[in-house]
C-alpha cells in the first residue's frame, strides 16, 4: 500500500518561478526585493503583501493580487499543465553533490502527530496557527499549492534513492533547470502513468514520511479538508540538518545570561549543551540546565531555548514577535551583524539537532520544538503547482 499518488492536474514551470519558501526569509524585505527583481517569482503568490505595490497592505487583502499573478504566469507561458504525473527532482550543489525526490501527492488523512493517532506521515513539530491560516487563505483562493511539504522517507530510502537517481538518468533534457541562491541547481522531469511512475510511488509512499519541512503547509492542507497535500517526498542520504537560531529584536532593561565570555567571534556551538548568546556588550558560551526527570524533547537545545531563556529569564512566549527564527542559510555573521547594526538586541547561537534525536523524537511521534530543524537543500517552490480542482 502507498499513500502517495499522481499530481491530477499539474502546472511544471518553463523558467523563472522558482523561488525560495515563503517562510525561508528573516527578513520581509528581502522577499521585496526578490519579487521587485523577478516578477514571476512564485513569491510574488505566495507572499502577496510583500510585493512591492502591495506593501503595507495585509495578507488577506492582497490575496486577489496572488490570483490574478498566477493566471498571468499561466497566460504568459511561465507554466504548462501535465495531468496524472509525477515529478522527477534533482537537486546539484555546486561541489557535484546531488540529492533525489519525488514531486507527488499524499493524503492528508495519514498525518499523525501523536503516538495515539495511527497515520504514515508523521508531523514532529509545534506550529505558529497565524502561518497557518495565511496558508489555508492562500490556497482557498488560488485554488492551487505552490509549495511542497518536504517529506523523508525512512523504510525505503536506499531503494527510493536508487530508483530517483535511475530514472532521471533515463530521463533526457529536464523540463526546466533553476538556480537557487547557493548556486544549486534544481531540475525537474514529468512522469506519466506506466511502470516507472507506479514504481517511485510505491518506493515513495510505502514507509513512515516524516515531514522534513512544511509542518504549517501539512496542517494547512489538513485545516482546510484537502484530501491530498503536495510534497517532494526525499531521502536520508539527501539531506541534512542545519542550524536553526534566533535573534531577539528587543531585551528587558535588567536582561542578564551569566555563563562564560567568549573571546573572539560568537559561532554556532559544534555540538549540543551549550548555546551562544551575543549582544553589543559582548558574547557568552551558556550552559541551560536539563531537566532529570525529562525525555529527549524536553532536553533538546532548542526546547531548553524555549523554555529557560525565552520564558523564564526574559519573559517572552515562543510565538512573541520581537523573536525572529533564522534558518542555516544565514551564518553566524549575518546574526551578529544584526546586532551590531542596531536591527536586534540578542543572537542565539543554537548546536544543530542531531538525526539521531530527529529520528528518537519522530519513532516516538512525539513534537519537536518550533523551528528546531532547517534541512537542506529544501524544495524549490514554484517549480511544480497543483491544482486542486
Amino acid at each position: 500500500m502507498t499513500v502517495a499518488y499522481p499530481i491530477a492536474h499539474a502546472w511544471l514551470s518553463t523558467g523563472g518561478t522558482g523561488a525560495q519558501n515563503y517562510d525561508e526569509f528573516a527578513d520581509d524585505a528581502e522577499i521585496t526585493a526578490i519579487i521587485a527583481a523577478n516578477p514571476s517569482s512564485a513569491l510574488a503568490i505566495e507572499m502577496p503583501h510583500r510585493a512591492p505595490d502591495n506593501v503595507g497592505r495585509s495578507f488577506r487583502d492582497s490575496l486577489p493580487d496572488a490570483v490574478s499573478r498566477l493566471q498571468a504566469a499561466k497566460d504568459d507561458g511561465h507554466y504548462t499543465s501535465a495531468d496524472d504525473v509525477v515529478v522527477l527532482y534533482r537537486i546539484t550543489a555546486p561541489d557535484g553533490a546531488r540529492a533525489y525526490g519525488l514531486w507527488c501527492m499524499v493524503a492528508t488523512d495519514q498525518i499523525s502527530t501523536s503516538a495515539d493517532e495511527p497515520g504514515a506521515v508523521i508531523r514532529n513539530e509545534d506550529v505558529f496557527i497565524e502561518k497557518v491560516r495565511e496558508r489555508v487563505a492562500l490556497a482557498e483562493a488560488t485554488s492551487h499549492l505552490l509549495s511542497p511539504v518536504l517529506l523523508l522517507q525512512t523504510a525505503h530510502g536506499d531503494a527510493l534513492h536508487a530508483a530517483l537517481a535511475h530514472a532521471v538518468a533515463a530521463a533526457g533534457t529536464p523540463a526546466v533547470t533553476d538556480t537557487d541562491p547557493a548556486g544549486r541547481s534544481h531540475e525537474i522531469w514529468a512522469v506519466g502513468a506506466g511502470t516507472t511512475r507506479d514504481r517511485l510511488l510505491a518506493l515513495a509512499g510505502g514507509g513512515e514520511l516524516v515531514v522534513a519541512d512544511g509542518n504549517h503547509r501539512s496542517l494547512a492542507a489538513q485545516t482546510a479538508g484537502y484530501p491530498r497535500f503536495l510534497a517532494v517526498v526525499t531521502t536520508p542520504e539527501s539531506v541534512a540538518i542545519q542550524p536553526y537560531n534566533r535573534l531577539v529584536s528587543e531585551l528587558p532593561a535588567d536582561a542578564s545570561f551569566g555563563g562564560s565570555s567568549i573571546d573572539g567571534a560568537a559561532e554556532v556551538p559544534a555540538s549540543g549543551g551549550r548555546i551562544h548568546l551575543y549582544t553589543r556588550d559582548g558574547a557568552w558560551s551558556v550552559e541551560l540546565p536539563r531537566d532529570a526527570d525529562g525525555d529527549v524533547i524536553d532536553n533538546l537545545d532548542h526546547a531548553l531555548v524555549e523554555r529557560r531563556l525565552f520564558a523564564e529569564t526574559l519573559g517572552l512566549d515562543p510565538g512573541d514577535k520581537r523573536i525572529t527564527y533564522v534558518g542555516g542559510d544565514y551564518p553566524a555573521s549575518w546574526l551578529r551583524d544584526e546586532v551590531d547594526a542596531g536591527r536586534a538586541e540578542l543572537a542565539v547561537l543554537i548546536a544543530p539537532v542531531t538525526v539521531d534525536d530527529f529520528v528518537a523524537v519522530n519513532l516516538a511521534r512525539q513534537k519537536m520544538p518550533r523551528k528546531s530543524t532547517w534541512f537542506t537543500p529544501k524544495a524549490r517552490a514554484g517549480l511544480v503547482v497543483a491544482q486542486l480542482s
